[in-house]
């Protein structure tokens, strides 16, 4: 099971499959990773790299008790990123990941980012 242990010392689990362009795969609440598989192996098949992970205190992530908030959510994301050496990602999610996207642009900029896709999501 891959996790990177951000700064903090949260653990975050993720999948990472097939190669190509990225495709960050983001959950809402109080989902995990796995709400993405069809749509990993669908994009996994297309020729891209398919990422998706569980975010802090969710799935088979650090269970913390604080520190669940956008901020964090963003910057784990950049060293999710940054772990793994993406560029040109498209980030797709759902629910609260449009707070996460929305904060990860304004604390880390898009130079690693192709796109953003979100469905029915939030903004702190």
């Amino acid at each position: 099971m891959p996790k990177l242990t951000v700064k903090d010392g949260t653990e975050i689990f993720y999948k990472d499959w097939g190669s190509g362009q990225p495709i960050i795969f983001a959950h809402g609440w109080p989902l995990t990773a796995d709400m993405w598989d069809n749509q990993m192996m669908f994009f996994g098949a297309q020729g891209f790299r398919v990422i998706a992970y569980d975010r802090r205190g969710f799935g088979r992530s650090s269970q913390n008790w604080d520190g669940n908030t956008y901020e964090n959510s963003a910057d784990d994301l950049a060293q999710l990123i940054e772990h793994l050496n993406l560029e040109k990602v498209v980030l797709v999610g759902h629910s609260m990941s449009g707070g996460e996207f929305a904060t990860y642009v304004t604390r880390h900029g898009t130079s690693r980012l192709a796109a953003i896709v979100t469905s029915g999501g939030n903004l702190p």
